[in-house]
């Protein structure tokens, strides 16, 4: 895990999760080390600012949330909060 940059938020979304660190990244955006309220470790998908701006990419984005709940198994993280229409999808 690497460390959070400095512009990257200390929290994010309407559950409270604080981030910790960066896991990695790739074309829609940062994956963070997160905190819930009560502590719980989540993945945190933080999309990149300018593709919350593309015509569609709400629609993938909410496709990948649906597509990532019906997937499930003891090697798999649970979805257990998405805001597909947040300003920033994924802050």
């Amino acid at each position: 895990m690497k460390p959070l940059r400095a512009d990257d938020p200390a929290f994010v979304g309407e559950g409270g999760y604080r981030l910790v660190g960066r896991l990695g990244q790739g074309g829609m955006g940062v994956v963070c080390f997160g905190r819930s309220r009560s502590g719980r470790a989540v993945a945190v998908k933080v999309v990149w600012p300018e593709l919350s701006t593309e015509p569609g990419f709400r629609c993938r984005f909410a496709d990948e949330v649906a597509a990532a709940r019906r997937v499930g198994g003891f090697h798999t993280a649970p979805v257990v909060d998405a805001d597909p229409r947040a300003t920033r999808p994924g802050w």
